[in-house]
């Protein structure tokens, strides 16, 4: 039984290798009959691999495309360029990721040998990045988190807050979210009793306990981080009203800078939190929209106060 699967998985190999192979050419580089080769190509069949039969001249034997991707069969050194390729992008050093890279990379962290991770690891530590597109986060962190989810069990990880400290944090994963240049952790935080968005960059050591939990009812991840990054963590939160439909205005401010509504009649809301009032006038006078201040009063004097400047500056 051994030696079949080791020869079933030889001729997956070998049909990966080119697109088309002769019954013979397979026999003969498996040191088997064309018999047996028709079976095996059946065992491949049976476990979801597509292999098509030509006849005639030109025809042979072709893995062919199917519904479902099956699972890939990788030398070492493709497993290494996979890995590292996959590491690079959910680390935020290559463009154009997204949550497949990070669910991809925890599924072949799982079966890549120990001989073949220190290899990585090396490769990664030697990368550097001109220009990365994203806050980079460490990888390891990213795959520990996503198998909790999956698990899901509770994990713990040290987290360094904005004024530096930096303490321990056990949580019930729920989502990760890739917002704007950065990646951001929903969970219910065991020790505050409530749910908290934490920013990877700002992790280290993350590892799950191996004790399982049964998920809450949760609010949107998506929704929910916008707001914690959005209005959470700023003295003043502003709601102005402007003179434009919603999609308009979301197309022309970063969801990770505000919140943006549908107000009827082509009208919207956007809601936006910052420490300074003067930085939330210019962004939406610069806007170009009408407006209408709802929130808070003192937003109105800095509209004001900017008003007067541009006059100013004007002549």
């Amino acid at each position: 039984m051994a030696d079949t699967t080791q020869r079933v998985l030889s001729l997956l190999n070998l049909l990966q290798s080119r697109p088309v192979w002769t019954g013979a050419e397979l026999a003969e580089r498996l040191g088997v009959t064309t018999r047996s080769v028709r079976r095996d190509v059946e065992r491949l069949r049976e476990l979801g691999y597509p292999v098509r039969a030509e006849h005639g001249t030109g025809g042979g034997y072709q893995l062919g495309a199917g519904k479902a991707l099956p699972p890939l069969l990788l030398d070492d050194e493709e497993a290494v360029a996979v890995a590292v390729s996959l590491r690079l992008a959910a680390g935020g050093t290559v463009a154009g990721l997204g949550e497949a890279a990070v669910r991809s990379l925890a599924k072949l962290d799982q079966v890549l040998p120990a001989r073949l991770r220190s290899e990585v690891k090396g490769v990664i530590e030697a990368t550097v990045s001109l220009d990365s597109p994203v806050t980079a986060v460490d990888a390891d962190v990213l795959v520990a988190l996503a198998r909790a989810i999956r698990t899901p069990e509770r994990a713990t990880f040290d987290y360094t807050k904005a004024d530096g400290d930096r303490r321990e944090r056990r949580v019930e994963p729920y989502r990760l979210v890739a917002a704007g240049r950065r990646w951001y952790l929903m969970a219910w935080d065991l020790d505050r009793d409530d749910w908290r968005t934490f920013r990877l960059d700002r992790m280290a050591a993350a590892r799950g306990t191996g004790w399982r939990f049964k998920q809450r009812d949760a609010p949107d991840a998506v929704e929910y981080v916008r707001a914690s990054i959005t209005q959470a963590p700023y003295q003043f939160v502003a709601k102005v009203r402007i003179a434009a439909p919603a999609e308009e205005v979301a197309a022309r401010v970063p969801s990770t800078m505000a919140v943006v509504e549908s107000d009827g009649s082509g009208h919207s809301v956007l809601t936006a939190g910052a420490d300074n009032l003067d930085y939330i006038a210019y962004h939406v006078v610069r806007l170009g929209w009408p407006i209408t201040v709802l929130d808070p009063p003192e937003l109105r004097d800095a509209m004001r106060v900017l008003g007067e400047r541009f006059t100013a500056a004007g002549g």
